[in-house]
């Protein structure tokens, strides 16, 4: 055989294997994973549309009216029932003209996780541009409170939650590189840069507990005040930071969860509510096997198609509660066809009722809890 032709018969070869292989296992390798003991009843959820779109996070305030939630426009919307609906509560940034309802405009802003002080009434808004804002319980424009930790710029404010005993705000900066218009390459890039900081309220000093985290996305205080955990969306790890008591400046892993976590709420009685984006498949853990693989695919595909992909081919929606003792996994629940829910990025429970948010909806979603557990 001449040298040629044995050098270009694997060459031609290996994309006819590929294609082979690929169509007659494309299901097993984008599919989401099946998962045991999940309850399948978020489909169940009342929906409650939005004049926009992206409610990344809810919130209620100290008369429990609510919730607000904080949309694409960079504005911050009170539900008010099913009477008078939505009304306008306030805006982070004062450049209105172009803002869109439908697409995220960098200054418009964009506020993501919200924070209620229970104290004075106050808001604090974690807005993936500016950093940590805050408004009175007047609502209207909100003023700026921290956008720099030990020196760094804050790229990419995400959740918050803040002691009252302490007067201490802890937030997730998510990226050093990329604001939130690009937040699927911090997931998709494999760079380690998340970090945790500690705001003190009163000295307005800013300083970072816990670093090298791989798009720390949620994070919720525990009810005691003695812990912070925060997860990280690109392995599905959710961490325990050590705030008070002798293991304090420590950290551990809490527990590993089903699928690539976005925000964290605590329940009255101390356990967490972690909301899924979606579902783990083969596909994405190779995306996210290591950093370079993750590059490649940022450069070779649009993010509309790794958005496709990493979501198995299907949208979707789930939500896990962990307790917060033991971090062990304690509730599963999913609308695994996405046909009322999608994109979901946090699950609030308050009063008999489950509210979720999701990123890229048009809407809100509640649930009574009695659907899943019927004591």
């Amino acid at each position: 055989m001449p040298i040629s032709q044995r050098v270009l018969t694997p060459v031609v070869a290996s994309p006819v294997i590929l294609a082979v292989v690929t169509y007659f296992f494309w299901s097993s390798i984008i599919h989401p994973d099946t998962i045991k003991g999940t309850k399948h009843v978020l489909q169940l959820a009342k929906t409650i549309p939005l004049p926009g779109d992206g409610p990344e996070s809810l919130e209620f305030d100290l008369q429990g009216e609510g919730p607000y939630v904080g949309v694409m426009d960079g504005r911050i919307l009170k539900w008010r029932g099913e009477e008078l609906g939505w009304v306008d509560f306030a805006y982070t940034s004062p450049h209105r003209e172009n803002c869109s309802r439908h697409e995220v405009i960098p200054s418009c802003g964009r506020p993501l996780g919200l924070s209620f002080e229970r104290k004075t009434g106050d808001l604090y808004i974690c807005d993936g541009y500016f950093g940590v804002m805050k408004v009175g319980p007047e609502g209207g424009l909100a003023e700026l409170v921290v956008d720099e930790a030990e020196g760094q710029k804050v790229m990419f404010a995400n959740q918050g939650d803040i002691d009252e005993d302490e007067d201490v705000f802890y937030f997730n900066d998510s990226s050093d590189k990329y604001h939130f218009r690009e937040v699927f390459y911090v997931f998709v890039s494999g760079d380690k840069v998340g970090r945790v900081i500690r705001y003190d309220m009163k000295t307005k000093d800013a300083k970072v507990i816990m670093d090298k985290l791989h798009f720390n996305n949620g994070l919720a205080l525990s009810k005691d005040g003695s812990f912070v955990i925060t997860c990280e969306t690109g392995t599905g790890l959710l961490h325990r930071i050590w705030v008070k008591g002798p293991k304090s400046g420590t950290n551990e892993i809490f527990t590993r969860l089903p699928g690539f976590p976005d925000n964290i709420r605590r329940t009255a009685t101390g356990d967490f509510w972690v909301a899924l984006h979606c579902k783990t498949s083969l596909l994405p853990r190779v995306i996210l096997s290591h950093p370079l693989v993750g590059k490649f695919f940022m450069k070779m595909l649009k993010v509309e198609t790794l958005i496709h992909f990493m979501n198995g081919g299907k949208p979707h929606g789930m939500v896990v509660k962990v307790s917060g003792e033991t971090g062990e996994i304690l509730e599963m629940l999913e609308d695994s066809e996405g046909k009322t829910m999608k994109y979901v990025s946090e699950a609030y429970e308050r009063d008999g009722k489950l509210w979720f948010a999701a990123v890229f909806m048009p809407s809100i979603f509640v649930l009574d809890t009695s659907v899943y557990d019927p004591k």
